[in-house]
């Protein structure tokens, strides 16, 4: 089996109903990281059953180079499910790259969409494993449960917070999907992103945040794709492409710190070679750095090199 790469890029994942054709064509030229068509909530229930003819077409025949391509199905508690995973992934599985499940409430859901992939796959003769599988968290229970969720199949990319529902399904004294409920004077938010950000990165999984409906108020929506960038969330859902460019802006690193942080890696490389005298620390600058410094460092260097961001210093070696 290939090994296949569970880190893609993913700062901006564009929903994009899977019934609506002029949709699906525009999204292939919208500069998003991860398109998903959606069988779920974007779907009426009479056009879903067209609508998946409608996704394998546009995966076999549209242009997504550059992209993630995924699927929204159903959640495993209504009666479509079994047959959007079979229609879309037999007629596109060498075109697709995961299938989101939405609604997870236990891992054996999660278990479920892995065997019935595992089974198309073999009857299809694609590579066994090679797609993936997303998970949309969107009630209490789903996240009490995220741990063992996300640790449920070797298929597992990510993670995701899905706010309108979730909202609903605790109470929360909001209609306005991503913004704070009134009365409450911190960050209502913080606990359940900071629970899914957990077990995502436990089990090495990406934690994307949900969408922000009002999709005119592109300032609303960096400042809340901002607080998720700051905690570690690789991305954002996005739903008009005004929101796009934000997306993609606000989880990438600044130039600056992507500069800085490949001057770390360098320094540190260097510092720890024998022609830096073999040392576990440095000064880069006024600045010391070391191990931990240099895995930080990573971090950003690896969200920068994924944006395609090309560096503007070069690190030279202190004079002996």
């Amino acid at each position: 089996m290939t090994p296949v790469n569970r880190l893609r890029p993913r700062r901006s994942c564009l929903a994009v109903p899977g019934s609506n054709p002029r949709f699906l064509e525009k999204a292939q030229g919208l500069p998003a990281d991860q398109v998903f068509l959606d069988l779920e909530d974007a779907c009426a229930p009479l056009a879903k059953e067209s609508a998946r003819h409608t996704i394998v077409d546009a995966l076999n025949n549209g242009d997504w180079t550059g992209k993630t391509r995924v699927v929204r199905v159903n959640d495993w508690t209504t009666h479509w499910t079994y047959r959007d995973v079979i229609t879309v992934v037999e007629g596109a599985g060498p075109n697709l790259d995961c299938i989101m499940l939405p609604k997870v409430q236990d891992a054996q859901q999660i278990v479920a969409l892995d065997l019935l992939l595992t089974q198309i796959e073999k009857t299809m003769g694609f590579e066994v494993g090679r797609i993936g599988i997303e998970a949309q968290i969107e009630n209490a229970k789903g996240l009490v449960n995220v741990d063992d969720i996300a640790g449920a199949s070797p298929r597992l990319e990510t993670i995701i917070f899905g706010p309108a529902d979730f909202m609903a399904s605790i109470n929360m004294k909001s209609l306005v999907v991503g913004e704070q409920p009134p009365g409450y004077p911190a960050d209502a938010y913080h606990y359940i992103l900071m629970r899914i950000l957990m077990a995502a990165r436990t089990h090495d999984l990406q934690a994307i945040d949900g969408p922000y409906l009002q999709i005119k108020n592109v300032d609303g929506y960096r400042e809340v794709a901002g607080r998720a960038a700051a905690l570690g969330f690789d991305g954002k859902w996005v739903l008009h492409p005004g929101q796009v460019e934000a997306a993609n802006e606000v989880f990438s690193p600044s130039q600056e710190d992507y500069d800085h942080a490949e001057l770390i890696l360098d320094a540190y490389e260097w510092c720890t070679s024998e022609a830096g005298g073999k040392k576990g620390s440095a000064m880069l600058g006024d600045e010391m750095i070391d191990e931990a410094s240099r895995k930080m460092a990573l971090v950003i260097a690896g969200k920068g090199r994924a944006a395609g961001m090309t560096r503007t210093s070069k690190f030279e070696a202190p004079e002996a």
